[in-house]
């Protein structure tokens, strides 16, 4: 068999493969078999070495045109494929413009701040201002102006978090009021929600972060009587009009005299139940008059001006008004939680 012949051959060979390949890898097979290192047309230009001097040119120039028409038709077959395959790719992701959109899937608010805008909600229904203070704080706000000086064993009893001996990560919001009313604007009618901090162990009813929420009305001729309406109305809209309020006498250092407040049970209707231990009766918060120390501290008369503090647990108004037993649940972020509100 003659040179040309055995080009033709490779290059008809090569030609049929082509068409006959059912995907671009089957084309590269074919690339590699005819036009790679050890190909067919490689093969055929190794043994140049045999052929005539004066027969070279014209054998090149047989194994370049095989080439180039082995190359034109693989670029052709190739193109084909491409073509074929971002049509089927245009069937298979067709978008009927007409069909209605896919609602997109919304989250769920969280408990905390379910439980958090409603309280706001019914303060500032009332007439009282929200208003937010820093988690890092001073001592003198967080216990000094507070009528809780240096040695007072109100300091051990809230395991706080110490920065330095001057800055505290804040174990109340009851910092906040102290500088409202250190600004002097009066009278005074706020709500102050926040974060705070205390050494506690996690358990069922204990965290080292929590939520409160703080109450402070400050003017003129206050009485205990406006601090008892005030939470008995919080309550019933809080946990519904047929709810009873009772103070006992408590002992706070910013409030004189304290108390701390109890609902009667929404679950049983004061009749007594698990969910109150049979009592009737759950406690919700600590409240009190501000103590004249305090006022005189934060540069109020207070032989002019008295008023009343209350302080509630974010997460005790969550837990009690949504049955929920154990306060981790509220921070593990469980979707199949969550989303039940």
């Amino acid at each position: 068999m003659s040179m040309q012949e055995n080009l033709e051959k490779i290059q008809r060979e090569a030609l049929e493969q082509i068409r006959a390949s059912e995907h671009v890898e089957g084309l590269n097979d074919v690339r590699v078999a005819f036009l790679g290192k050890k190909g067919a047309l490689t093969q055929v230009l190794k043994g140049m070495k045999d052929v005539a001097p004066e027969d070279r040119p014209k054998v090149g120039q047989l194994v370049n045109d095989a080439r180039a028409a082995i190359e034109q038709a693989m670029e052709e077959r190739r193109n084909a494929f491409l073509s074929a395959m971002k049509e089927e790719k245009m069937k298979s992701e067709t978008i009927d413009v007409t069909l209605p959109a896919k609602k997109p899937a919304q989250g769920h608010r969280h408990p905390n701040t379910i439980a958090l805008e409603e309280v706001e909600r019914i303060f500032v229904g009332m007439g009282y201002e929200v208003v937010e203070g820093p988690e890092v704080e001073y001592d003198l706000y967080n216990f000094e102006k507070l009528n809780i000086p240096e040695g007072h064993p109100a300091k051990d009893e809230q395991d706080t978090f110490y920065i330095n001996k001057n800055i505290v990560l804040r174990t109340q919001t009851s910092s906040v009021q102290a500088r409202v009313m250190e600004q002097g604007k009066l009278p005074i009618r706020i709500i102050s929600p926040g974060r705070v901090f205390r050494s506690d162990e996690v358990d069922a009813t204990h965290s080292p972060s929590f939520h409160q929420i703080e109450g402070l009305l400050i003017d003129k001729n206050i009485t205990f009587a406006d601090l008892k309406g005030t939470l008995a109305e919080f309550a019933k809209q809080l946990f519904g009009e047929e709810t009873k309020v009772k103070f006992r006498p408590h002992h706070f250092p910013f409030t004189e005299p304290s108390a701390e407040m109890d609902v009667s049970c929404f679950k049983c209707g004061g009749k007594g139940c698990r969910f109150c231990k049979g009592s009737g009766w759950i406690e919700i918060l600590g409240c009190g008059m501000v103590h004249p120390h305090v006022l005189e501290m934060c540069g109020i008369d207070p032989e002019e001006y008295n008023g009343f503090a209350f302080g509630v647990g974010l997460e005790r108004i969550a837990l009690l008004k949504y049955e929920i037993d154990d306060m981790r649940l509220l921070y593990e972020n469980d979707i199949r939680f969550l989303k039940q509100f």
